[in-house]
């Protein structure tokens, strides 16, 4: 009998998610029906929206009591009895953190072309949500040109590296906002940003003065996923006409909201501030993936993966997102 370990939710986390949270079960692998497929997942991707989905509905309904953790993963097909997937067909998807997923039951998977990529993984980091939510944050959302300046919160982060990239070939200044001096250094020697800022230790003020010194012209767009002080500081910072892009706050995840105390700015400045989601592209998202891993292909877009291994270190790995260790896009290998 094989069996099919499961990452699941036994009560809401109330602040920081705790061990006791979670309980790592086991249950025999079900057999497929007609038109379903199963998958062995190799990869699972940490993002720090699944923090949200285990506290409330969002776009997608909050995670329920008993559930395994909502995640996206790579996986390969190990038995099928679909027409469209077939035994060994690599396939990315919003799946499960477990080892075992069924495929076919209204969830949506994809066919990968692993030979496209150096890794599956990559369907998980630029390849996949990340990589898309920057390309389409800034070909679609920001639309960044030569002579504007684009802000970027959480710029050593997944996604904000690629933002920082791919605006940067469309002839616009980038500036980064990231947490200490080595990922400020990556910002501009990997990243190639133009300026980077390091947020630890300023309060408002102090952010707020080491913006408008990185941003001498001020800041035309901005790209957050950070939100709190770092929102306010940006917005005390922006010009005329100014488009605030809000991809994240990972800052209020494990917290009661901050919210802004600056939104006077929008006003004084008839700027826009914009909830950005990627679900929004489905309809183009492999047009996107195909831009992004030819630009990976011809060297114009560096990314960076960090891969944590095993089920059991579901939680530790989660944790690296809100204390700032990880070093790329955060994902588990399970196989």
């Amino acid at each position: 009998m094989i069996l099919n370990r499961r990452f699941v939710l036994v009560s809401r986390p109330q602040g920081v998610p705790r061990e006791a949270d979670f309980h790592l079960v086991e249950k025999p692998v079900p057999n497929i029906g007609e038109n379903e497929f199963l998958i062995r997942n190799h990869f699972v991707s940490i993002d720090p929206f699944m923090r949200e989905w285990l506290k409330r509905d969002t776009y997608l309904p909050a995670i329920a009591i008993g559930d395994a953790l909502r995640a996206n993963t790579v996986g390969r097909v190990e038995a099928s009895k679909h027409p469209r997937f077939q035994v060994g067909d690599w396939v990315q998807g919003l799946s499960k953190i477990e080892d075992y997923s069924i495929g076919g039951q209204g969830n949506i998977y994809g066919l990968v072309d692993v030979t496209r990529v150096s890794s599956p993984s990559a369907y998980l980091s630029v390849a996949g949500a990340t990589g898309l939510s920057a390309w389409f944050a800034v070909e679609e959302e920001l639309q960044p040109r030569a002579g504007q300046t684009l802000l970027v919160s959480g710029a050593a982060g997944a996604v904000g590296s690629i933002v920082g990239q791919l605006a940067r070939m469309r002839g616009a200044r980038i500036v980064g906002i990231a947490g200490g001096p080595k990922k400020c250094e990556q910002l501009t020697d990997r990243y190639g940003y133009h300026a980077a800022i390091d947020y630890c230790g300023k309060d408002v003020v102090a952010l707020s003065a080491a913006i408008a010194e990185a941003c001498p012209d001020g800041v035309d767009l901005v790209f957050e996923n950070v939100g709190g002080i770092c929102l306010d500081a940006t917005l005390l910072n922006i010009n005329k006409n100014a488009l605030v892009v809000v991809c994240g706050l990972i800052s209020e995840y494990n917290s009661e909201p901050y919210g802004t105390r600056q939104l006077m700015q929008i006003l004084l400045k008839s700027a826009v501030i914009r909830g950005y989601l990627l679900i929004s592209y489905a309809a183009k998202l492999g047009e996107g993936r195909r831009a992004i891993i030819d630009l990976v292909a011809d060297g114009k877009i560096v990314y960076d993966e960090h891969v944590e291994h095993g089920i059991e270190n579901v939680l530790p790995a989660f944790m690296r997102l809100f204390d700032g260790t990880n070093e790329g896009k955060l994902m588990l290998q399970l196989i």
